[in-house]
């Protein structure tokens, strides 16, 4: 792999640009033109992963000199996929439906090369257990954090936190959007010096 070349983060969420940056490598965001939609009977998991694939094939037909690294994340309670709710009556309901409850978050990312034969792919799995939550307090946090783009209704690098008993997972950047301890590797394993 040519360590100069180009890194482009197939995604236009403002969640993966951040926890890129902390690897401290030059890259650029592109828009993948992905739709996002479930197949009937498809299970979150493999949704996750097919997502971060096609975005990250679908820049890098657009530039295959780069490495690009494509994500996407699919939460589930129980049998019910947690969407991004969007706005605040979705986010209070979401939450809702958390309280007492636990969620599975999984993060998705692949890294694709075309020109150096790079393409590899990984799934984070987090739970998240909500502690008991009052009308008041789900209220309250939704008027506080507003967490309308983020699935589950909530941000637990924010105020979030609040809600939770427990996160159980092996990179705790997954839950935000991007797993960076795997990223970090794959990056490595193509050539970059991370850090």
């Amino acid at each position: 792999m040519n360590r100069t070349a180009p890194v482009l983060l197939a995604s236009t969420s403002a969640y993966r640009r951040e926890l890129l940056a902390r690897l401290g490598l030059a890259f650029e965001a592109l828009a993948p033109g992905v739709e996002e939609t479930h197949r009937p009977g498809e299970l979150p998991v493999d949704r996750a992963l097919r997502l971060a694939e096609e975005k990250a094939r679908s820049v890098a037909a657009r530039h295959p000199e780069a490495l690009v690294i494509g994500s996407d994340q699919v939460a589930a309670c129980g049998a019910t996929l947690l969407e991004k709710p969007g706005d605040a009556r979705r986010c209070r309901e979401q939450l809702a439906l958390l309280s007492g409850r636990s969620a599975r978050f999984y993060t998705a990312c692949a890294v694709l090369a075309p020109r150096s034969g790079v393409h590899v792919a990984h799934v984070d799995t987090t739970t998240v257990s909500f502690r008991r939550l009052s009308g008041e307090e789900i209220a309250r946090y939704v008027e506080c954090d507003r967490p309308f783009d983020c699935a589950g209704g909530f941000k637990a690098e924010a105020l979030g936190i609040s809600l939770l008993e427990s996160i159980e997972t092996q990179d705790p950047s997954a839950l935000i959007g991007l797993p960076l301890i795997w990223l970090a590797g794959a990056l490595r394993d193509a050539g970059f010096a991370v850090p």
